[in-house]
């Protein structure tokens, strides 16, 4: 395993660079003695634990061990509510679930929230009319659909406004990465 120094950002931290097997690389940067610095610019990757990204060519650069962001998924199927942020702390992040629009809109993880999974078809305020909310609230964030309704006409329209990616039920764990990377670049 080689190691390489790295200085991310504005040069306060120090990292490295250690290659993986199999073409993976992992970024480690040291947090200091007061944590990682407390932000909620998801573009700003100098708050990250740890970047590890895929070999060149896989398509795919997965970031992992961020302590700080929250990923909201709301979704109306328990099951959903249940695997889906299990998953996705896995993959490093603070996951919150809530079962209805309603239930997010009113929580104190609305402003929170660095990225947003969101089922398409829900009872009351569907998936489509919180993302109307949200733009009316002029609050912003990356919106990753989910949907068990395999209609290409109904991704295209969410993709064309605004959202992220469209991901059909059940979809691959690479596949929610994927999205998750475009989400949070």
């Amino acid at each position: 395993m080689e190691s390489s120094e790295y200085r991310p950002g504005n040069g306060d931290e120090l990292g490295c660079v250690i290659d993986l097997p199999h073409g993976y690389r992992e970024l480690r940067f040291d947090e200091g003695e007061h944590g990682p610095p407390q932000t909620a610019d998801p573009g700003d990757k100098s708050h990250f634990s740890t970047i590890r990204h895929t070999p060149s060519g896989s398509g795919s650069e997965v970031c992992t061990m961020n302590k700080n962001l929250v990923v909201s998924v709301v979704d109306d199927d328990e099951s959903v509510r249940e695997s889906l942020p299990e998953l996705l702390k896995t993959f490093g992040f603070v996951a919150k679930a809530f079962s209805s629009a309603e239930e997010f809109l009113g929580s104190a993880n609305l402003i929170d929230t660095a990225c947003l999974i969101l089922d398409v078809a829900m009872p009351v305020m569907s998936g489509p009319e919180l993302q109307h909310e949200l733009n009316k609230r002029r609050i912003s964030m990356p919106i990753i659909f989910i949907t068990a309704q395999r209609d290409e006409t109904v991704r295209s329209k969410l993709i064309r406004q605004g959202a992220v990616a469209c991901l059909f039920k059940p979809f691959s764990e690479a596949a929610l990465l994927d999205a998750l990377n475009s989400a949070l670049p």
